[in-house]
Formats: C-alpha cells, structure tokens, sequence
C-alpha cells in the first residue's frame, strides 16, 4: 500500500480496488465480520482499557465500578445517538419505517453520538454523585482513536469519499462506488488523522503529562473545540450526501460545517472557565496547583 501511495505523485491517481482492500474481515457462511463493525468494538474495548488506567492514577473522579457503568451506558449512548442523530440530521425520513434500526447498513452521526454519551454520562454521574464535568474529561480523552478507527473503516468501505480533485495531487483516488468514477480526496483518511489520532495523541498527552485532568471541563473543551475545527476543516474536502447537496449550494457550508459551529463555541466557554477556576482533586474539592 506504501509502494502505492508513494508512486502516486505522477498523473494516474490511485485506484482503490488496487490497494487490494474489502470491507471485512472473514466470511463464515453468510456471516461477515466487517470492519465497520469491528471499529466499534476495538474502539470501545480500547477505550474502556485506558479509561481504567486513568482512573488508577492519581486525581481521578470516579472509581472503576463507574467505569464499568460508563462502559455500557456510553456503548448504549454511542449506537442510540449516533443512529438518531443520523435521522434528525441528515435523513428525516428513516423516522417512517423499520430502516430507522438497520444501523449494520451505515448511517451514524457523530453529532448524534456525542449528545448520546453526554446523556449516558449525565445518568452515570448524577445516579453516582460524581462531578459531571470532569467525567466528561476523561471520557474525552478516549474518544478520538475509536473515531480514527471508524473513518479508517470508513476508507476500508471505500464510503464516505471525498470532493473531486486533480488527478496529479499525491493521494488522488478513485472509488469503485462512485458513480463518475473520477479523482477524488481520501478524505476519510484526513478525518482519521487530523480528528484522529493528532486530536487523540494530544488529548492523552494533556492528561498524562500535565495537570490538565485537575482542571474541570479543560480536556473536554479541547476535545470540543479539537472536533468542531477538525470536522469544519475538513468538511471542505468531504464529498457532501447527495441529498443534501443543496444546503452547501444555499449556505456555502455542508451540514456537518453547520453542526460543527456551535461545538467550537461551546467548548471555547467551556476552555474559558476551565481555566478561570482553580484546580479540583480527585473528589472534586480544590487542591493545591498543579503544573499547566
């Protein structure tokens, strides 16, 4: 794959089915083991592996029974979420069938998953009398590489393209289900690695060489902001849903752009009184300062 991206600097742009890709894993019968599938799995394992290391360490909110609880409820809140959040935002008309609940034939908001693990955790917190805020931190921080490994699988589909380009520009890549069948960015790439992993090896950085984890709503609001940019950024090479195709003619923003906007601004507030306030301990009471 390497060989290939390497020698795409000449006119031809890369064709996917070269790369030798398919989109699961085995096949057992009629069962396939996708990778769209196996995304969420890795990513909420993973996330649920280092959010335990997390709490073990000095400062955190909560105890690993919440972690456990956040396990399942946040799970819950991701697939719910994200599904409805699909509907509400991008296609009303699923309300009207069955085709609402076939969430194995793609479909998912990030927007929708975001506000799904906010009511998952404002359960988890408020039924454990934990600090709101600073459990969003450290969920946070979790979520960005489990997103790196949805755009990858994303890319894997060969789904979720992006705009027309050059066929001479160094990642030019033309998808079997386009229908023109023309050069286009592999945006789905950008978004693995600019809300990705840069966004998640930052986030993790912050918490474990820093003092940002003492800092109620800090992480949070850098996830917050992080997302909104990166999705706003690279909202401009994404290929928009043909359905709503006309919402970038009338605004000059896709929908993505448009939910993207408020999710900057809250969480520049949000950064805002992180660092107005003094730090908090592990209990949620203030604590001596800790290093920036």
């Amino acid at each position: 794959m390497l060989s290939l991206l390497a020698a795409s600097g000449a006119a031809e742009p890369i064709y996917w089915e070269n790369l030798g890709l398919r989109p699961y894993l085995f096949e057992v019968g009629g069962f396939q083991l996708r990778f769209y599938s196996l995304a969420y799995l890795v990513g909420i394992l993973l996330g649920y592996w280092h959010l335990s290391k997390m709490i073990a360490a000095p400062g955190s909110p909560m105890a690993q029974r919440h972690a456990d609880d956040l396990f399942f409820w946040c799970t819950l809140g991701v697939i719910l979420g994200g599904r409805l959040g699909y509907a509400a935002f991008y296609r009303p008309e699923l309300f009207g069938g069955m085709e609402l609940f076939a969430v194995w034939e793609g479909g998912m908001s990030f927007h929708g998953g975001v506000i799904g693990v906010l009511v998952a955790i404002s359960w988890v917190a408020w039924r454990g009398g934990l600090n709101w805020l600073r459990v969003c931190d450290y969920i946070a921080v979790n979520v960005p590489l489990a997103y790196m490994l949805g755009r990858l699988a994303n890319f894997i589909n060969g789904e979720l393209y992006g705009r027309p380009v050059e066929s001479d520009f160094p990642l030019a890549m033309v998808f079997p289900t386009d229908p023109l069948q023309v050069a286009r960015h592999p945006s789905q790439l950008y978004q693995a690695g600019l809300e990705g992993l840069l966004l998640g090896v930052l986030l993790i950085a912050l918490f474990w060489k820093t003092g940002a984890r003492y800092r109620a709503g800090l992480l949070v609001g850098i996830f917050t902001v992080g997302m909104g940019v990166g999705r706003l950024v690279n909202e401009f090479f994404r290929e928009p849903d043909a359905h709503l195709a006309y919402v970038v003619v009338e605004t000059g923003l896709s929908r993505g752009q448009w939910l993207s906007l408020p999710m900057i601004a809250v969480g520049v507030i949000v950064i805002i009184y992180a660092l107005m306030k003094p730090p908090v301990g592990g209990n949620g009471k203030l604590s001596k300062p800790q290093p920036a």
